[in-house]
């Protein structure tokens, strides 16, 4: 396992850490449609720490409305203000970027636990001028990026956005699907873009466990896999529906802890296994995750959460890992989001450079976060 904290600024430190919270509403390049509703502004939180003179950013993957899980940026921005910032400004900057917050809270706020690690992390290693990338013992130095789309009004629209993806040079593309828009929009981009183009589906947990043959009905597809059919946690119930599918089943929303991911892999639930940080609490537990896969030799990427260009970059060093076999939800932000507030990172058809700068990698715009933020609060 990695070493805990990758140099001592903040453990060392016996000053209190100054903290600012800032809650951003990032419009859309067009509304995002899954099976739990629609973004059209990505509300999202930013986390701002300051220790011994190192500054570190962190972003909270919580969406705007509970669906993808019960937390959303209003709980996570209440959990950040009132619960873990001041329990790590009154441990006075001993504890590491992953003690800094208490088991038992990251288990009930896991995004806003998530978005304070990634902001100290980031502090530590902006001090000891190493990149996160570095610090996991990455090689690569390029990642494969797939395009994740929302569902559109009309299947011609889906064409159309997927000719986009590929004329940029985009080699896998998830799509989204539920009861009502599964099966025909699957076929139309398939007769359209041939058996060359790596495409899955994922239903954010919309399809019950009596849906099975309907399911089943994507099969002919060829599809790389079918991501969260059933609603979280499930794992039973996947593990059932996995022997009556040809196309592999990967979870997203079951997954929350490393040991999780284990379980999902070995009990048959999961055939391949999708990592989001923010979704496990952070970017430590999502290593763990990755480890797990590659103890088990299960195919893992590295999920989307409609992130602003901070986490984007973290999550890219992150897919560097040699356990991420596949393509993730990596596409720059601009595809999506019509203001950002980091720097973008270096891109060549679908391959992202991983960052290389010191910290988790992002380049953090000061104008561009002003310009986006709602509020503000400093501790």
């Amino acid at each position: 396992m990695r070493d805990p904290i990758p140099c001592g600024v903040v453990r060392d430190s016996c000053r209190s850490p100054e903290v600012e919270l800032r809650r951003l509403a990032l419009p859309l390049r067009r509304p995002f449609r899954t099976a739990h509703g629609s973004v059209e502004v990505r509300e999202l939180i930013l986390v701002r720490v300051v220790v011994a003179g190192s500054e570190g950013w962190g972003e909270c993957a919580a969406l705007p409305e509970p669906g993808y899980s019960n937390e959303d940026v209003g709980s996570a921005w209440a959990a950040l203000r009132d619960e873990l910032v001041p329990a790590l400004r009154a441990a006075a900057g001993r504890p590491s970027p992953e003690a800094a917050v208490p088991s038992a809270a990251r288990n009930r706020h896991p995004m806003a636990a998530a978005s304070l690690e990634m902001a100290l992390l980031d502090a530590e290693l902006r001090a000891a001028g190493r990149s996160f990338a570095a610090y996991l013992g990455s090689t690569r130095e390029w990642v494969e990026a797939g395009v994740a789309l929302g569902r559109p009004g009309s299947v011609g629209e889906l064409l159309d956005q997927v000719a986009e993806a590929v004329d940029e040079g985009y080699r896998r593309i998830k799509l989204k699907v539920h009861p009502g828009w599964d099966v025909e929009p699957v076929r139309a981009v398939r007769e359209r873009f041939g058996d060359d183009l790596v495409l899955q589906v994922d239903a954010n947990g919309a399809y019950g466990h009596g849906d099975a043959a309907h399911l089943s009905r994507l099969d002919p597809f060829a599809l790389a896999m079918i991501e969260q059919p059933l609603p979280a946690p499930s794992l039973r119930e996947h593990a059932e529906l996995a022997r009556r599918l040809k196309t592999p089943i990967c979870l997203d929303e079951s997954i929350t802890s490393a040991a999780i991911a284990a379980e999902a892999v070995s009990s048959g639930a999961a055939a391949v296994i999708n990592v989001k940080p923010g979704h496990m609490g952070g970017l430590r537990e999502a290593c763990r995750a990755h480890d797990q896969c590659v103890r088990l030799g299960a195919p893992a990427w590295v999920g989307g959460m409609l992130e602003a260009g901070l986490a984007r970059a973290a999550n890219t060093a992150l897919a560097s890992l040699d356990g991420f076999t596949l393509p993730g939800d990596l596409a720059p932000p601009d595809r999506y989001l019509a203001i950002d507030i980091a720097a973008p990172l270096e891109r060549q058809g679908a391959l992202v450079r991983v960052p290389q700068a010191p910290g988790i990698g992002a380049t953090v715009v000061p104008s561009a976060v002003e310009a986006v933020t709602t509020e503000v609060v400093t501790a």
